[in-house]
């Protein structure tokens, strides 16, 4: 086409978004903007794909909402995808697609990748209830739920554990290590100043979750204590081994067992006589006797 200053223009359809990196909390709405620049052609068809691991699928097709977002989504003019009430699994590339027959350059075509962020749950942690002064001791706290991937902070007494014991007064003298990826409070040799109420938090970017307090104390081991009692182990046992052996001695334990050859001969009585048998101690009248 001759434009009047005298130079070519050609038609074609051209689109722009606002936002090819928009994010919402899960459960709020979402605009995807696809906004067309130029183009000559009345009604053109438009689509838009979703793109979730490497596979498209329609959400927009036939001026019809489908698929995922089926119920949950609209078209605003001319182009822009409108989510409402987004959901965890709406995070995913999105395509929006314009066809102008009657242009010269028909087609064009933009991507934006949505975010959908999800607040973390409430942690679960793990504190030990008591543990050795000087011995090593680990803290758990794990959230699975959120979405960024959960970042995490200890805490004792209400007091922001830091990473670094060193940069603050009242955790100079612990030693420990904190992973704040993976939720980890590791002690390498508790002291008494890190008896306390401990608690974790998870975090991302659509909020934060804690777990309740609980209380970590930390004991002395009494090595007197522990010495006296073996040695009042090792007492009772030796005294119960000499009992028993003077027992033996004195003949408490000795098996005074009948046999064949302590048996005493009943004596004979009104001319009857007894003959022995084989089997030990049995004896039997003979078959004569006088009358």
């Amino acid at each position: 086409m001759l434009h009047p200053a005298g130079y070519f223009t050609v038609l074609a359809v051209v689109l722009k978004t606002n936002d090819q990196a928009p994010w919402t909390n899960e459960f709020e709405s979402i605009e995807l903007s696809c906004l067309i620049e130029s183009i000559s052609t009345n009604n053109p068809r438009i689509e838009w794909k979703k793109i979730q691991n490497g596979e498209p699928s329609y959400v927009y097709f036939d001026k019809k909402v489908s698929g995922d977002l089926d119920n949950r989504a609209r078209i605003r003019e001319p182009a822009t995808l409108v989510i409402t009430n987004a959901t965890r699994s709406d995070t995913a590339d999105y395509r929006c697609e314009v066809t102008a027959p009657s242009d010269q350059k028909s087609f064009d075509e933009i991507l934006i990748s949505l975010v959908v962020r999800v607040k973390p749950v409430v942690p679960k942690c793990s504190v030990p209830k008591s543990v050795p002064f000087g011995k090593s001791a680990e803290l758990r706290c794990v959230e699975e739920e959120g979405f960024p991937k959960s970042q995490y902070q200890w805490f004792r007494d209400k007091e922001e554990i830091p990473d670094d014991p060193k940069t603050s007064p009242k955790f100079f003298n612990s030693s420990y290590t904190l992973n704040s990826d993976t939720g980890t409070l590791k002690f390498s040799a508790v002291r008494k100043e890190d008896a306390g109420h401990y608690y974790c938090r998870a975090k991302n970017d659509a909020g934060h979750s804690e777990c309740g307090a609980q209380e970590m104390e930390v004991y002395d081991i009494n090595i007197a204590g522990i010495v006296l009692g073996v040695l009042v182990v090792v007492v009772v046992l030796l005294c119960i081994t000499v009992g028993i052996c003077c027992a033996y001695k004195r003949g408490y334990f000795t098996s005074q067992k009948q046999t064949g050859n302590n048996y005493k001969v009943p004596t004979k009585g009104d001319g009857v006589d007894y003959v022995r048998t084989e089997d030990e101690g049995d004896f039997r009248h003979k078959s004569s006797f006088v009358i």
